[in-house]
């Protein structure tokens, strides 16, 4: 039995609605009813309704605020409007909002009336049918549909999904959340300009969009699992167009798992990982060429966004205060969580690049300099533990012991020997917040061969000896 509520603001047009219609005969019963939208609320709240008729010129809450709350609150519950106006503006907002029919109150006759709740009751059979066939049992959860739309919001914050729902194409098929996403088979097909145009005008850049085809016959658990898999990488990556991304379900669903595939992926991993040392170097942010090489060898591997993330939170933390001043090094750091595709990484890399162009400008230094520089900190932070010395780094970078250290102290403000300290001290730190080895071993791990220096050097830089340091960092996951 369907249960229906009934919201008029003119008492006796809402009693005289609902004495015109011999209910059961269509399977309804009205449980209840009111005058305006917060005691609609209210009943709706508290009645288990499957229907809602509703007048849309109230006092305080309209009609259509009524069935937008109705939605939020109640999704299964559909609506039908109830309406003096015969105006299209009136009837098109109506079911853009979701409503499932539309009746004018002064058109409505005894004789017509059959006819009006019949039609009312076959749109609601219909969608109860798609769902169950969609629903039923769960080794036959097919879908029902060659083709269907995928929908996931790209601010997981932002609320509901009114808006996704205002759309033609989704309000005539049915929609299945699926791990974060809504996947809509095709049962009615739209035309592809409608769908494109659509989501254009009401979800740009609010929704990433992707239209999958080959998924006849395919099992929402299945279609779950490949695309939850396979679709927010695909995304990341698309060009940033305003329309759906265009996925062959069969495509994906073909890819095997065998040892050759295995090994292949295991030496894809060890090609980004390369990629990405290589990319510390910095070579690609003052050389175009560079620039292009790393942006292509990203694009073909395509690591996962968490990877970008840990390589530009590296990129900030490691030159802090040397390539970057420390105000702009947090400013790009907080960008980081605004980028939430390759190009948004791209638009966030060259500005990291202009950064270090500018300070090399700064300290008027050339390209081949400061990519010496650079590969000296990097020297110098990997080699921290052994036994270099000024002489070594500026052989290793190809530069003169004397040029070296003039250039080197420009850039990091600094002699090199304190920096080799810090640096020193820094994976000291690591030590003894990771492991368990004496401290005696700690410091000859961290380039000090002298236990009492490394212990006064320590208590001189961090403010208290590496034993205190050790207890205070015991447990917490990370150093002070």
């Amino acid at each position: 039995m369907i249960k229906a509520v009934v919201v008029d603001d003119e008492r006796l047009v809402r009693k005289g609605f609902i004495s015109l219609f011999d209910w059961t005969s269509y399977g309804m019963v009205v449980v209840g009813e009111a005058g305006d939208g917060k005691t609609a609320l209210e009943v709706l709240g508290q009645t288990d309704a499957d229907l809602l008729f509703t007048d849309i010129t109230m006092p305080g809450m309209s009609g259509f605020e009524l069935i937008k709350e109705t939605r939020r609150r109640h999704p299964r519950v559909r609506s039908v409007v109830l309406t003096c106006h015969h105006e299209f503006d009136f009837v098109q907002e109506a079911l853009r909002l979701g409503a499932i029919d539309y009746i004018v109150k002064t058109l409505l006759e005894p004789e017509t009336a059959d006819q009006t709740m019949r039609r009312i009751v076959e749109r609601i059979e219909w969608e109860d049918g798609c769902r169950a066939a969609l629903l039923a049992d769960e080794t036959q959860r097919k879908l029902p549909a060659d083709s269907a739309l995928v929908f996931r919001p790209l601010d997981p914050a932002a609320e509901g999904s009114d808006e996704l729902f205002e759309l033609s194409f989704v309000r005539r098929n049915p929609a299945i959340p699926i791990g974060g996403m809504w996947l809509t088979p095709l049962l009615h097909p739209s035309p592809i300009e409608e769908i494109r145009r659509e989501i254009k005008s009401r979800l740009d850049g609010r929704w990433a969009s992707a239209l999958v085809t080959g998924m006849a016959g395919v099992t929402v658990e299945e279609a779950e699992k490949t695309l939850a898999e396979r679709l927010p990488l695909a995304w990341f990556y698309a060009p940033p167009l305003n329309e759906p991304l265009r996925v062959d379900y069969g495509e994906w669903a073909r890819g095997s798992c065998s040892p050759a595939d295995r090994s292949d992926r295991a030496d894809h991993m060890d090609r980004m990982q390369e990629t990405f040392l290589g990319a510390m170097d910095l070579k690609w942010t003052l050389d175009a060429a560079g620039w292009e090489a790393f942006k292509r060898a990203i694009g073909d591997m395509r690591p996962g966004p968490e990877r970008l993330r840990e390589f530009g939170e590296a990129l900030c933390r490691d030159w802090r205060g040397t390539l970057l001043p420390a105000e702009e090094a947090g400013r790009l750091q907080a960008a980081i969580e605004r980028n939430r595709t390759w190009a948004d990484w791209q638009a966030w890399l060259l500005q990291y690049s202009d950064l270090v162009k500018r300070r090399m400008v700064e300290l008027s230094f050339t390209g081949e300099v400061m990519l010496c520089l650079i590969r000296a900190f990097r020297y110098m932070k990997n080699h921290a533990g052994h036994k270099i010395n000024q002489a070594d780094v500026a052989a290793h970078v190809n530069m003169s012991r004397g040029y070296f250290s003039q250039c080197f102290a420009r850039l990091a403000g600094e002699p090199f020997g304190s920096v080799l300290r810090d640096l020193r001290i820094d994976r000291a730190k690591r030590l003894l917040k990771d492991t368990s080895d004496p401290v005696h071993r700690v410091a000859l791990a961290s380039g000090f061969e002298d236990e009492k220096y490394f212990s006064r050097l320590f208590r001189e830089r961090v403010g208290m000896l590496p034993s205190e340091y050790r207890a205070l960092t015991e447990g917490t996951g990370g150093a002070p």
